[in-house]
């Protein structure tokens, strides 16, 4: 380091751990500009990733007595199947297979919350010639541009499952029609749009807030290992050891609650007011 060049405080440490790759320089902690490249580029490789672990589970699977791997994924699909069934009333042989990739796709990008958060800036970037002060988030749920998208598929979903269970005169009369009667069709109207888009943006906004709280408190771990003293190294072994086992509870919980969130909506879409 040279002499010009200083160690970065807490505050700018956490700043810039928080700033995403982005075909313009950012800073913002928040950002709509749907061009952060790493959120795209770790979406797809969860995305990939959970398509190729359900390739092989289904390509390995025999009739016999199933090893481990396939016990496991016959027991997922087995909850996600009981789940759809539960809670939607119809043709499920689209639904219960979506279900079941959003629940393993939501995981696996909560699941790169694991990587240590310096790896890229103090690993990875030297090898590849590229500056550690680069910016790069790897979580994709922990950007409020991903998990609205998602959630935006999702609505998506429910749009289209409305009009092709209801049909499409049928949709537009309960848009203004449920739920106080035709004569109060503007404030049913208004309702409506403000329950579809309730529903979109709490979806979304529920895993980008859990997720972006768990990478901040890892962040925050790690800067109590910088501290050159005992209590900074024992604390930071012991709390990231704890806060680690803890998240993987909330990795999966999330994952599941995003699936289950997504059957009840679009189950609410086979069902009339």
């Amino acid at each position: 380091m040279s002499a010009t060049e200083h160690a970065p405080t807490a505050s700018e440490y956490i700043v810039h751990h928080l700033g995403h790759f982005s075909t313009k320089h950012q800073d913002k902690i928040v950002d709509f500009s749907l061009y952060n490249l790493d959120t795209i580029f770790w979406s797809i490789f969860a995305g990939v990733l959970g398509s190729l672990i359900l390739f092989l589970a289904a390509r390995k699977a025999t009739s016999g007595v199933p090893g481990r791997f396939q016990a496991a994924v016959e027991i997922l699909v087995e909850m996600v199947e009981e789940q759809s069934k539960g809670i939607v009333h119809g043709n499920r042989a689209f639904i219960a297979p979506l279900a079941l990739t959003v629940f393993v796709w939501v995981a696996l990008m909560n699941s790169l919350d694991f990587l240590p958060v310096d790896l890229f800036s103090q690993a990875i970037f030297p090898l590849l010639g590229i500056p550690h002060e680069a910016h790069h988030r790897v979580v994709p749920t922990a950007d409020l541009n991903g998990t609205l998208g998602i959630s935006i598929g999702v609505f998506a979903l429910m749009l289209f499952y409305s009009v092709k269970i209801k049909g499409l005169g049928g949709f537009l009369h309960e848009l203004i029609s449920a739920p106080f009667g035709i004569k109060m069709a503007p404030f049913n109207l208004l309702l409506q749009l403000i329950e579809f888009a309730a529903k979109t943006v709490s979806l979304g906004m529920r895993l980008f807030g859990n997720m972006f709280a768990g990478e901040l408190l890892f962040l925050l771990i790690a800067l109590l290992g910088a501290m050159a003293t005992p209590f900074g190294v024992f604390g930071h072994l012991i709390a990231g050891s704890a806060w680690a086992v803890f998240h993987i509870l909330i990795v999966f919980l999330q994952a599941f609650i995003f699936m289950m969130l997504t059957l009840v909506y679009i189950g609410q879409a086979h069902e009339a007011h």
